[in-house]
């Protein structure tokens, strides 16, 4: 039975971070929506935030295309992106039901006020693509930022919390030990 590593949490969680070092550890393909959509803006251009929302929908379905091809192949993945309970949820269930794959979700959280400074920052690195258009959407992000956290998906299967307002405390050693493990258990 394949198995899907989901990543998800707040903007600027570390999602990315931990994913890479992760797939990188474990010898898996990671599937991430900005690795998607940052193409498309360079392809299609970009010139507001509707303009980067409706590019971030056409990356999300082709990440569950590309997601639901890798698990029909028998393959376990890992995937990251800002997946919000109330609209992922379905898209994950029909996944799993499509593919007979199973899901261990991460959930990134960080305290509220570091996480606030930490996507302000992020808006301001030239590192960040900028047709996310982050400079513009602080205040659209605001009140989950300072949540800090979002509810897991509502999946079957284990959910692991991260903790990562200290990134150096994170222990990936742990963390992966933990994932290798579960994906060598057959429920």
């Amino acid at each position: 039975m394949p198995t899907v590593i989901v990543i998800s949490g707040p903007p600027a969680t570390g999602k990315t971070a931990i994913a890479q070092q992760l797939a990188a550890r474990l010898r898996l393909p990671l599937l991430s929506r900005d690795r998607i959509k940052e193409p498309l803006f360079d392809t299609l251009g970009w010139d507001d935030r509707e303009r980067s929302k409706t590019l971030g929908a056409a990356a999300a379905a082709v990440l569950f295309a590309l997601l639901t091809d890798t698990l029909a192949a028998g393959a376990d993945c890992i995937t990251e992106s800002n997946f919000r309970a109330g609209h992922a949820t379905s898209d994950f269930r029909q996944l799993l039901t499509a593919t007979g794959a199973r899901a261990i979700q991460i959930q990134c959280v960080t305290d509220g006020p570091t996480l606030l400074a930490r996507f302000a920052a992020r808006s301001a690195s030239p590192d960040r693509h900028p047709g996310h258009r982050d400079e513009h959407n602080l205040a659209e992000f605001h009140d989950e930022l300072m949540a800090g956290r979002y509810e897991p998906l509502d999946l079957p299967g284990p959910v692991i919390t991260a903790d990562t307002t200290d990134f150096d405390a994170l222990d990936l050693a742990a963390l992966t030990a933990q994932l290798t493990d579960l994906l060598h258990h057959t429920p």
